[in-house]
């Protein structure tokens, strides 16, 4: 189990970075093995800053990030390679993952040197083929050929196969299919369903809310590095609860209909706000929007920043202003 336990991120900007610029604000969910969980948000809302820090590239600078109840956060040496023996990520740009000076099979030997140094030359052989068969590969098609000489979809696929070399328990996924045609991401995204049916515990890391509703169980929806509404994928998207969330689907294409222009109130042109009328379902069941329950609320708050409205299903405040009240009205 990957838990993530109110964590926050924020860089140092200004002169001699004597300001802190916050990226990512008192996030927790967790990612089960057998379990998709998608992380959902526009461009800045800080997604691929969440997967850093799991993926321990960049620190945390407050919170809790731990695998199976092990904290992850200043691990070094043996323990930070034994964590990467169990938590890999595969990336958005697939062709700048790897050298273009060296082909497929010594970019997977490079993972033999550091992990498997006494394993023989036939065992290890016999270990790539079954990876790269795990993802659809035939190994005497991509072996022995440079990346600019593979598919987008392959190269994903490389990645992927590379990671499942160490018997992974959790994959992060990070808009792994945004660059790839339509043909190509279904048969990936299929890829991860597969993966996840054998115990692999993904996150899964899109803008795109249609992919999120098709692969995964939870669904975790990211502003401004807030959650502002995560619960069972079928609740957040057939009863979402935040005016944030409804945007965005009431913003993805119909591909059933013709283009015509899509009324989503206050747009994205100048950045999304919610209408002043908009009820805060947060601090409904938190007037006072700290952590304990109001008389009679109709929740638990479970999480720091999120409030149960429905049986595992939270939400955040609709519009936090700077002094950290509400900017919108009770529910």
């Amino acid at each position: 189990m990957l838990t993530l336990e109110g964590v926050s991120k924020a860089y140092k900007v200004g002169t001699f970075g004597g300001k802190e610029l916050p990226a990512v604000q008192n996030v927790s969910f967790e990612v089960a093995p057998g379990e998709v969980v998608s992380l959902i948000g526009e461009s800045g809302s800080g997604k691929t800053t969440v997967g850093k820090m799991i993926l321990r590239l960049i620190g945390i600078t407050a919170g809790r990030i731990s695998l199976d109840g092990n904290d992850i956060s200043a691990i070094k040496g043996h323990d930070l390679k034994a964590y990467y023996r169990k938590v890999q990520g595969v990336f958005q740009d697939p062709f700048s993952s790897f050298n273009p000076m060296f082909k497929a099979d010594h970019v997977l030997g490079m993972m033999r040197d550091e992990y498997f140094p006494g394993i023989s030359a036939a065992a290890w052989a016999s270990k790539v083929e079954g990876s790269l068969e795990s993802v659809s590969l035939n190994p005497g098609q991509v072996l022995n050929k440079y990346p600019h000489q593979l598919s987008g979809g392959q190269l994903q696929r490389l990645l992927i196969a590379r990671a499942l070399l160490l018997e992974i328990e959790i994959l992060v996924a990070d808009e792994i299919i945004s660059m790839l045609d339509a043909s190509t991401r279904i048969d990936v995204v299929n890829l991860l369903g597969d993966l996840k049916a054998r115990g692999l515990g993904i996150l899964f890391i899109t803008h795109d809310l249609s992919l999120g509703n098709y692969i995964s169980e939870r669904t975790v929806i990211l502003r401004q590095g807030r959650i502002v509404e995560m619960g069972a994928t079928p609740a957040v998207f057939g009863r979402p609860l935040h005016p944030y969330t409804r945007m965005l689907i009431e913003s993805v294409p119909q591909v059933h209909q013709k283009w015509e222009p899509i009324d989503v109130g206050i747009g994205a042109a100048t950045g999304w706000a919610p209408a002043t009328t908009e009820p805060c379902l947060y601090h409904g069941a938190r007037p006072g929007g700290g952590t304990t329950a109001a008389p009679g609320g109709p929740a638990g708050l479970a999480r720091p920043g999120l409030a149960e409205v429905e049986d595992g299903h939270f939400v955040g405040c609709v519009q936090f202003n700077p002094d950290g009240t509400c900017g919108g009205r009770p529910a």
